[in-house]
């Protein structure tokens, strides 16, 4: 499916959704952005493929009349409560990986055209119910401020340029990119694309760029390479897969981002609690303190030692803070 089809699709999708009641075919016509622009026998075609690829797709739409008393031309629209989905039980794994995608989402927003949409219908009279979006939208967040910056870059293929303070870097140095892509690795955001000042594929941590991502050329001003595989060069070039292992305790069924790159050694010897112990490489270790204090009371370090008093110095200090009062704090 083509990403303007896809667009079209979901614009459909939320202007019946968000409609009180049935929207004509004419309206809908003015109102999604790709009818509007086609000719009267090609929008006919679209829009009979485009209702009857939702149906297969599992969404209902109703049609019925506004006022059958005038003989008004029947309208359409999707009823949220049959739209709902049930509850739905999902496995741990699962379930993190279906929260991944939805924070991508969540800041890739919806589109442009689908607000104008929404806009329009009220111009036009027709009475919207806009939280029925919050069933096609899921409400996750990335914390990363510059995250939104870098997607819409990413998708309009414009350079961008930041403050970015590297690791040990006392002081942030400005950076220029062609971004390809933003990427999740244990835990991290980055954006990786080409480093133009270094010539070479590199990535950068979203949490370490400092101000705002501003836009260094025009949109479409680079290609990014055929068969890029942004996962791949993502784990090849993050920076914390070093030759160091940290042995860690993790609670049953918790830090499963942690497990997906852990190696398991068993339970944990003599506890007799039941957790499981499993080995992590890392390579920074101020990079690993973070994660795993990201998991809290789940995961417990063994060794080694210096990871040990650096997660153990960083629990105390958070404690002292959480116990000093409000006005030594400030």
């Amino acid at each position: 499916m083509t990403a303007r089809k896809s667009e079209r699709l979901l614009n459909l999708l939320i202007t019946l959704l968000v409609s009180r009641s049935y929207v004509t075919k004419d309206r809908i016509r003015s109102v999604v952005e790709q009818y509007a622009d086609a000719a009267d026998g090609a929008f006919e075609k679209m829009f009979e493929r485009d209702k009857e690829e939702l149906r297969s797709l599992g969404i209902p739409i109703e049609v019925g009349y506004l006022d059958k008393a005038f003989d008004d031309d029947p309208g359409y629209r999707i009823e949220r409560s049959a739209f709902e989905l049930p509850e739905i039980s999902l496995e741990p794994d699962e379930a993190a990986v279906l929260g991944l995608a939805a924070r991508v989402w969540q800041h890739a927003g919806l589109a442009s055209a689908t607000t104008d949409a929404i806009v329009k219908l009220k111009a036009a009279g027709v009475s919207v119910d806009r939280t029925a979006l919050n069933v096609a939208q899921p409400q996750l967040a990335v914390e990363e401020p510059t995250f939104e910056a870098f997607w819409s870059a990413t998708q309009s293929r414009t350079p961008v340029t930041f403050g970015y303070r590297g690791a040990g870097s006392p002081e942030a140095g400005v950076r220029h990119l062609q971004p390809w892509g933003v990427a999740s690795y244990r835990g991290r955001w980055y954006a990786v694309g080409l480093d133009t000042d270094r010539g070479e594929p590199r990535l950068f941590r979203l949490s370490r760029v400092e101000g705002e991502a501003r836009p260094d050329g025009k949109p479409g001003a680079f290609e990014v390479p055929e068969d890029t595989d942004l996962r791949a060069l993502t784990a090849h070039l993050a920076p914390d897969t070093g030759d160091q292992t940290a042995r860690l305790r993790v609670r049953p069924g918790a830090a499963l981002g942690l497990r997906r790159h852990a190696q398991p050694v068993g339970a944990a010897s003599g506890s007799g609690d039941g957790w499981d112990e499993v080995e992590v490489g890392y390579g920074r270790t101020d990079a690993m303190v973070d994660e795993l204090l990201g998991y809290g009371a789940d995961v417990v370090v063994e060794g080694p030692e210096e990871l040990r008093e650096r997660v153990v110095t960083r629990l105390r200090e958070v404690a002292q803070q959480s116990t000093e009062p409000a006005e030594v704090r400030r």
